[in-house]
């Protein structure tokens, strides 16, 4: 016998089923639609292509000697030196330090902090 005071539950999966498929078809579709309108784009000023700088590489051996590119310091005089000759590498390039893994920890931390002190913020200390 059927009883009106029953409250019936309603079956919504199915639906929601229907309504997952029909957005995976619409997501999927979405980006292969073409418009048949033909817009001419204004043209654009030409930019100058960004090439990206080698790193520079900072070395420090066993002895404390500082080499950067070519030119040998001690790590005394590096600073005066590195802070004079920075201006040519650019303060946003890459940096690169390659230490002796027989010196003071000090020692390359001294190192490190005369680099970010010259302005450089891209730091990296380099270990095998």
């Amino acid at each position: 016998m059927f009883d009106w005071d029953d409250n019936p539950d309603l079956n919504i999966t199915p639906f929601v089923d229907v309504m997952l498929v029909l957005m995976a078809i619409l997501m999927v579709t979405a980006p292969t639609i073409t418009y048949q309108e033909k817009i001419e784009l204004p043209q654009g000023t030409k930019s100058v292509e960004v090439t990206k700088k080698a790193p520079l590489t900072i070395r420090m051996d066993a002895d404390k000697v500082v080499y950067v590119d070519t030119n040998r310091y001690t790590l005394k005089s590096f600073k005066e030196n590195f802070t004079l000759n920075s201006s040519k590498y650019s303060p946003k390039s890459d940096v690169y330090i390659r230490a002796d893994k027989s010196l003071a920890y000090g020692d390359v931390m001294e190192l490190l902090r005369l680099v970010k002190s010259a302005g450089f913020t891209k730091v990296s200390l380099l270990t095998e």
